[in-house]
């Protein structure tokens, strides 16, 4: 996160705010737990915990508070009128998806932005066409809490979010700065401070030719990934630079990946230079993308793996 992120993509990580789903409680009739299963085998190496709970009238009141989503096999109307009078808060309750029997559609009644859209789109894996209703990804932006799941981030002040969000949609909130510490800030009541979840993670700074494929991509963070000593699951973000801001190789490999994609601006890349030399500064003036966006990434600026190309089509380095 720097002078000019934005992220792309959707992620599981550990959110004190409650805005990923880890654990989830699929609630259905017992007519449609064949259903059931289906859901939870298809969904279960992307959750912590899938439990399915048989459908009575306290069973959302129940469990309320176990899981952070619950997944209603039933009507909407049901779901509405079982849980309705047990929301509070909605940086506290967990999210409520519901989908139909035939698995057609997947809505999110409830936290769309704390685990529901999260799960209502990765229900779409077994066909179910998820239905955003929250604005800014019904307006296909990426609110702020969205920006922080994919950035491997939480919010810290969710009141916030009302003021960041209608920026986004008005395309008036400008890209992610971030400040490296020790430092006090003061913010006003429409700044939305995001933190990071943890702080061992790695950032994968790359660049490409126009138009390289999702699997070059795949390949060439894997292949570095394994000098790094790392896997998928120690990615905060992908990292590169605004003019690589339309390539949906990258786009689509990050999101098979789970990670965000972060783009910083020029300047901020030259502040980053990393060590290799690069054709780039020579032709159009820009540093190499992939170690500079590494370093300027990484918690601690710190370039991990150099350069490396792939295929004559994707460079990556990886920073911490």
């Amino acid at each position: 996160m720097s002078d000019s992120d934005s992220g792309s993509g959707h992620c599981q990580t550990p959110d004190s705010d409650g805005e990923v789903a880890r654990e989830i409680g699929i609630v259905s009739f017992e007519r449609k737990m064949e259903t059931a299963e289906e859901i939870k085998a298809e969904l279960a190496d992307d959750y912590d915990r899938i439990d399915i709970l048989p459908y009575h009238g306290e069973v959302f009141a129940e469990h309320w508070g176990e899981y952070d989503c619950f997944v209603g096999l039933m009507a909407s109307g049901i779901a509405m009128r079982k849980t309705a009078g047990l929301l509070d808060d909605k940086w506290d309750d967990p999210a409520v998806v519901v989908v139909d029997e035939e698995l057609t559609w997947a809505i999110p009644l409830t936290g769309g932005h704390h685990g529901a859209n999260q799960v209502a789109y990765d229900l779409s894996k077994l066909g179910a066409v998820p239905a955003m209703t929250t604005a800014s990804e019904a307006a296909g932006k990426q609110g702020v809490e969205s920006k922080a799941k994919a950035l491997d981030t939480h919010v810290v002040n969710g009141d916030s979010t009302v003021a960041t969000n209608l920026a986004v949609l008005n395309d008036e909130l400008g890209p992610v700065a971030r400040l490296d510490g020790p430092k006090a800030v003061l913010v006003d009541d429409d700044v939305t401070v995001l933190k990071r979840n943890g702080d061992d993670g790695v950032v994968l700074g790359t660049g490409s030719v126009s138009g390289a494929k999702k699997e070059q991509f795949l390949t060439a963070w894997e292949r570095a990934l394994d000098d790094a000593d790392c896997d998928w699951g120690d990615v905060d973000f992908v990292a590169t630079g605004t003019r690589k801001a339309d390539e949906p190789g990258m786009l689509d490999a990050a999101q098979e990946i789970g990670a965000g994609v972060v783009y910083f601006e020029k300047e901020t890349l030259t502040e980053f230079e990393g060590p290799t030399p690069s054709r780039s500064k020579e032709l159009i003036g820009w540093p190499g993308i992939a170690e500079a966006s590494a370093i300027a990434g990484g918690r601690d600026h710190e370039l991990v793996v150099e350069k490396q190309r792939y295929d004559d089509a994707v460079t990556v380095a990886v920073g911490r």
